[in-house]
């Protein structure tokens, strides 16, 4: 096995090693997605149209599930597989930029999932508006070598075309037909004024794009955007949190019904309950929230499963004398969200000592350190090593360094003020009045945007090993070099009970 981030630098991905080989994947000609650009952001600006004058996207899904029942789709939307008690499965999130960061999973990816039964997209299949336009490039082409189902739940990036790609290329679905107009100067009204629509999807683009997925064990149609799946000993929930992550009534219904009982389940979450440290239980409209089912001892829930947030977390909750594994898995091709700006963890009951992240918070910063220095032409101030990145996070933090460098690089003003500009990170009692602000306004303006285009990318996806008694979590590394792509890297690991 080679080495992982925790165990070398060069097994991070850093260095000068040789390339890997999937820009032999790539198409020729690929879009450089930018959300600096005002011409991304602009067709996504339906998030914050439903955040100033209401969220439609319930009564949108609401048609949707209603069209697919008339269709003939299961009432309880429910996929019975005929898995056999051991088995695996893939879970991969945010992943259809349809650049490097995307391609340079897949050759890691295909190795690992050789024997698997089925795979699960968790959010974001499609930036940056889910458009049908897009899905050759950003999924059917990387994955068209995955001999198996893929079954998705959709992000927020997804809704921004009311679902219409998404539901067309998983679900076989039609266009939904138009509505009524709103009543004028209502809020439906001014927001139907700026809402971006769907534009007409090309048929005959769809058509030759799907070919790339057509052999016979790749096959499968699901029940519409959310749904869960009898595999095994094990039933695999998968829930679509929208455009604002919440969820509406009559989904909150069905998950409680597809909840009950002993059988083991797992939820796969367009939005993650833990993450950054913080909890976002994930409401539901009319009262109660998604972790509230999750918690629930006589739902028998063993992991939540979330994507959205471009990187990889693991919270191990204690509930009621057992153990819920909440895990962040979003880091399957879009660019990377920043972990250094994490603070030192203590939500729920969960330290330090159990929470695990990738890339380390230390890899975090030497990474945007080199953006910033490329970006602002100022490499020599901004450019931090690995051994410097390191040793400031785990003063500032107060927390044991991940990486093993020896001798501690030594900290200077420098490397204090770059962490700092930076929005790394504090402990409690240095500065964390302003900790909160500070981050969370780094994470959503200064984040690379897809500025990235050579290794190490700091990406990763999961494969879940089920017998009767456990589930065996691992999350693997590709960083895009030749050496990872060959025996991608452990990154973590958990043995979660099922008994």
């Amino acid at each position: 096995m080679s080495d992982s981030s925790r165990d070398t630098a060069e097994g991070a991905g850093w260095g000068t090693p040789e390339p890997g080989a999937y820009q032999e994947l790539m198409p020729h000609r690929v879009e450089k997605l930018s959300w600096l650009n005002p011409k991304t952001l602009w067709p996504a600006r339906n998030g914050v149209l439903a955040s100033w004058f209401g969220d439609p996207t319930g009564r949108t899904r609401g048609r949707w599930v209603e069209q697919r029942l008339a269709a003939g789709a299961p009432a309880d939307a429910l996929i019975r597989r005929d898995d056999p008690d051991d088995f695996s499965f893939m879970v991969i999130g945010d992943t259809g930029e349809g650049d490097a960061p995307q391609y340079a999973v897949v050759p890691g990816f295909l190795k690992i999932s050789q024997d698997t039964r089925f795979a699960v997209l968790a959010s974001d299949v499609v930036y940056p508006v889910g458009s049908a336009d897009d899905y050759g490039t950003k999924f059917y082409r990387p994955y068209k070598d995955y001999q198996a189902p893929v079954y998705a739940i959709p992000g927020n990036h997804d809704w921004y075309e009311d679902l219409q790609g998404f539901m067309r290329a998983f679900c076989d679905a039609p266009p939904l037909a138009p509505q009524a107009a709103p009543r004028r100067l209502s809020r439906a009204w001014l927001r139907a004024l700026l809402w971006h629509t769907p534009g007409t999807q090309d048929e005959q683009r769809l058509a030759e794009a799907r070919q790339s997925r057509t052999a016979p064990a790749q096959q499968a149609v699901q029940p519409g955007p959310y749904w869960a799946i009898d595999a095994g000993p094990v039933r695999i929930i998968g829930i679509d949190t929208g455009l604002l992550g919440t969820l509406d009534a009559e989904q909150g219904r069905w998950l409680r019904e597809v909840s009950r009982g002993d059988r083991p389940k797992i939820l796969i979450t367009g939005t993650p309950l833990y993450v950054d440290a913080e909890y976002d239980p994930c409401p539901i409209e009319g009262g109660g929230t998604v972790d509230d089912i999750v918690r629930d001892p006589g739902h028998h829930y063993v992991a939540a499963i979330g994507g959205d947030i471009h990187n990889y977390q693991r919270y191990p909750v204690r509930v009621d004398g057992r153990t819920i594994q909440y895990v962040v898995a979003g880091g399957g091709g879009a660019f990377m969200h920043a972990t250094h700006t994490i603070p030192p963890v203590t939500v729920a009951g969960v330290t330090e000592k159990d929470f695990r992240c990738y890339p380390l918070r230390g890899d975090s910063l030497a990474f945007y350190s080199r953006l910033y220095g490329r970006r602002l032409r100022l490499r020599r101030f901004f450019t931090l090593t690995e051994a410097q990145a390191t040793a400031v996070i785990a003063k500032r933090l107060g927390i044991r360094a991940t990486r093993d460098w020896g001798e501690p690089a030594p900290i200077t003003l420098r490397t204090r003020l770059v962490a700092a500009l930076l929005g790394a990170g504090r402990r409690p009692g240095h500065g964390s009045r302003l900790r909160l602000p500070v981050r969370k306004t780094y994470t959503q303006l200064f984040s690379p945007g897809s500025a990235t285009y050579s290794p190490p990318f700091f990406k990763c996806f999961l494969r879940l090993d089920v017998t009767p008694a456990s589930i065996r979590l691992r999350c693997f590394s590709a960083t895009g070099n030749r050496k990872q792509e060959l025996d991608p890297p452990v990154e973590d690991e958990v043995i979660i009970p099922l008994r």
